[in-house]
Formats: C-alpha cells, sequence, structure tokens
C-alpha cells in the first residue's frame, strides 16, 4: 500500500514538530515554508521554499504532486495562504485542516491593551513614546502607521534597508529567554510593546512587558479560513490517522 502524501503548510515551531511525527506515522510529507527567513532551520522532511506563484499556481502543484491532504500549521497571522489552501482544497477535493494555537490570554496581575488592526494604535500610544515592535514581518509597516514614535522594529535577518522612521532595527533570531527580552527592553528604555497574538511558547516579552511595566498593545488574529480547526498537535495527528 502507498503512503499517503500530505503537504504540510509549515513555518512554525508546531509545523517542525508535525513533520517528525507524520513522517514517523508513514506519511509522506512535503513541508512548505514561504521563504520569509534566509535560512530557515532544515526540517526533517523533503522541504519546498518560497511562494507558490498565486492561487492558480499553488491549485496546479497541488495537482501535479497528487496530495492526498494538506495539514495548514502556518503562522496565525497567515491569514491570505490559509484561506487560499482552504478554497483550493475545496476545489479539488482534498480535505484540508488548519492547526491554530491557542492565543495568549493574560496572566493574573497583567493588563493588556487590545487592538483589532495597527490602525487603532496611534490612538492607544502617544507621540514620542518609546515603542518596541515585536510583530514579525510587518513590522515595518505597522511602524507606517505610528509616526512620532521612536519605534524598534525587531526582524530574523539583517537586511540593506535603512531604518526610515525615528528608532532603529533590532535583529534576533528565537527563540528568546526571559533574561534576554528583559535585558532588551531595559536597554531601549521603551514604554510599550506591541505584539501580534500569535500564542505559543514565545511570551518571554510579555513576561518581561509585565516584569518593568512596560504597556502591552495586542493586536488580534485575522480570521481564519471557513474550514475543519484544531488547536492541539494530538486532534493533527488523529486526523491524519483517520485519513491515512
Amino acid at each position: 500500500m502507498s503512503r499517503r502524501r500530505l503537504l504540510l503548510l509549515a513555518g512554525t515551531a508546531e509545523a517542525r514538530e508535525l513533520a517528525n511525527r507524520l513522517a514517523k506515522a508513514g506519511f509522506e510529507v512535503i513541508a512548505s515554508l514561504a521563504g520569509s527567513t534566509r535560512q530557515p532551520r532544515p526540517m526533517a522532511v523533503t522541504t519546498r521554499i518560497g511562494g507558490f506563484g498565486g492561487q492558480e499556481a499553488q491549485a496546479a502543484y497541488m495537482t501535479d504532486q497528487a496530495f492526498d491532504l494538506v495539514i495548514d500549521a502556518t503562522h496565525p497571522f497567515a491569514d491570505r495562504i490559509s484561506q487560499r489552501s482552504a478554497e483550493i482544497c475545496a476545489a479539488l477535493s482534498i480535505p484540508y485542516l488548519r492547526y491554530s494555537r491557542p492565543a495568549w490570554t493574560p496572566n493574573p496581575g497583567e493588563t493588556w491593551n487590545f487592538v483589532k488592526s495597527a490602525m487603532q494604535l496611534p490612538d492607544l500610544i502617544c507621540e514620542k513614546s518609546r515603542v518596541f515592535l515585536a510583530t514579525g514581518g510587518q513590522s515595518e509597516d505597522i511602524a507606517k502607521a505610528l509616526p512620532g514614535r521612536v519605534l524598534f522594529c525587531r526582524r530574523v535577518d539583517d537586511g540593506p534597508e535603512p531604518f526610515l522612521l525615528s528608532g532603529g532595527w533590532i535583529t534576533g533570531r528565537p527563540p528568546f529567554t526571559l533574561a534576554a527580552e528583559t535585558a532588551l527592553l531595559e536597554q531601549l528604555g521603551v514604554g510599550w510593546l506591541v505584539a501580534k497574538n500569535a500564542g505559543g511558547a514565545a511570551r518571554a516579552k510579555l513576561d518581561a512587558a509585565r516584569a518593568l511595566g512596560v504597556k502591552v498593545a495586542m493586536i488580534a488574529r485575522p480570521d481564519g479560513p471557513d474550514a475543519e480547526t484544531v488547536s492541539t498537535l494530538g486532534e493533527v495527528m488523529a486526523w491524519a490517522e483517520a485519513h491515512q
């Protein structure tokens, strides 16, 4: 009996773990990374890197590769690829599952300021504030919504692009420890931390902000596709094995 071919839309730590578990369970796994970082950590399965080139190109790729299943374990804010993949799978009658890890919630003693989008940040963060943007690949776009503030944007890779606003780039590759995040926030002297509600284990920055009295602005997740969604890796594996 041939192995079931599975496309794993990756880009999270959980996707890396799923790749290992799915391969051990007997699936032929092809992982797909968007290519947003120059040197992603290698995965234990065959991996393609880069965008698909639009909906038609992705549908053609998935058809040519004859995938039996698709598991979407992309970042919670990668809503465009999730929506597109769900639509393609529906059109091609390929079973699709989205893994969405639980969102962060404030711990006792924490007070977060929740916003639906970056466009609400100027109403929350006054001018001349010093702000750390721990918002991933779109930090520069979010920064443009906050003129008149001193902004520090974290990114994974160094690049030649100058920082055109007041502040600068902060380069760092996760995971980050609580000690490192605390030292960074102290060094920058920020009064605000802006984060996306990505969930997961990487909440050291939030714990550091609490310890230092730094205010937190938390950007809500976009809506996911209207498709089957689970929130634990055990549920993902159970779904995959039910389709094996």
